[in-house]
């Protein structure tokens, strides 16, 4: 394997990463050489992530975990760290959408939403900082959306949660770039999975929208994650940070 996406010793969480595109991720890092910690709060699809890793000949654990607590984001990070004795890599991509014109959230909802996609990666990120700190380097994978550039009518809590996201990733490449720490986002297009499937039902006429829209002519596949977050896990995107990468066939540059 080239040596500049050599991942071999390396350690990575990804929170959300027992299914779609957390999983697709997971699975690249695992075949890079990573080491996988799936961290999610269901532990039944944690483990069966973990053995799909394992069938291939990955390395892989899991941890229990809802990003929505801070303190088990803490818990997250200490035991990955007993377990595996370094952290080198954080993806945060656990989140969530509720689907509802703007007059219509609770601000229970509006809270529910920006707790799970934006406060839990700023708390994820500054509970890993020390430790990637104290080693010398670190990785952060920040996941926004497509809706970090556009505005949906149906997804406003998401949509802000996905831009801030993105504003947070910048401030925190800045912040910590000298400590050798760098700090990208994914904006992921649409993509099939349990998520978009349901926002397909939800959505009138979406599905031939989005293919309309985009110049690859398909849904993106989980799949299409595991080389991003290699690149941007690896020594090949050492010089690399503040980015937002767009992983959506070319949907956000279509005239």
């Amino acid at each position: 394997m080239n040596p500049l996406f050599d991942l071999s010793g390396k350690v990575a969480i990804v929170t959300g990463g027992n299914g779609g595109i957390g999983l697709g991720m997971a699975q690249g890092l695992a075949d890079a050489g990573a080491t996988v910690v799936i961290a999610g709060r269901n532990e039944s699809k944690n483990q069966n992530a973990v053995n799909a890793i394992l069938q291939k000949g990955g390395k892989a654990s899991a941890v229990v975990v809802d990003v929505q607590q801070q303190a088990e984001c803490e818990q997250m990070v200490q035991r990955s760290l007993q377990a595996h004795g370094r952290i080198d890599v954080l993806v945060n991509n656990a989140g969530m959408n509720i689907r509802k014109p703007p007059q219509a959230y609770a601000l229970a909802e509006w809270n529910q939403v920006l707790q799970t996609n934006l406060t839990s990666a700023f708390v994820c990120s500054q509970a890993v900082y020390p430790v990637f700190e104290h080693q010398g380097a670190g990785k952060i994978i920040n996941i926004g959306s497509m809706m970090s550039l556009f505005g949906a009518s149906f997804a406003t809590p998401y949509a802000a949660s996905k831009g801030g996201l993105v504003q947070m990733t910048k401030a925190m490449a800045c912040a910590w770039a000298a400590q050798h720490i760098q700090v990208n986002a994914i904006l992921p297009g649409w993509i099939d999975t349990d998520l978009t499937r349901q926002a397909r039902i939800d959505v009138d006429g979406l599905h031939q929208r989005v293919l309309d829209r985009t110049p690859a002519k398909r849904w993106g596949m989980p799949d299409d994650f595991a080389g991003i977050a290699v690149f941007l896990a690896s020594p090949a995107s050492d010089f690399i940070t503040g980015a937002a990468i767009a992983v959506d066939g070319g949907y956000s540059v279509q005239g």
